[in-house]
C-alpha cells in the first residue's frame, strides 16, 4: 500500500525576489524485498527493523517514489526579470 505526501507551496526571497517553492505530491511505496510486505509509513518500516522478533534489517527495505510534477511553462516563455 502506497502512502501520499501532499503538495505544498511556500515562498522564499531569492535575489531580492519573492518566489514560490513548490513541493510536489509524492506517492511512496516502502517494501520489504525479502517478504514483499508493503509498509504504511516510514515509522512502520523502522519499527520492523528495530523489532528483535523479526529478521528485518535496513537493507531489506526498499523505497519507490512517484512524483507528480506541475506543468512547466514552455521553453522561452516570458518571465519576470525584475
Amino acid at each position: 500500500m502506497a502512502f501520499k505526501e501532499e503538495p505544498s507551496v511556500r515562498y522564499e526571497v531569492i535575489n531580492g525576489k519573492k518566489v514560490p517553492v513548490v513541493e510536489c505530491e509524492t506517492e511512496v511505496v516502502l517494501r520489504n524485498k525479502k517478504t514483499n510486505y508493503e509498509y504504511n509509513s516510514d515509522k512502520e518500516a523502522q519499527d520492523d527493523i528495530a523489532n528483535p522478533n523479526t529478521a528485518t534489517v535496513e537493507e531489506d527495505v526498499v523505497r519507490s517514489v512517484k512524483i507528480k510534477v506541475a506543468a512547466m511553462p514552455p521553453i522561452g516563455a516570458a518571465s519576470d526579470s525584475k
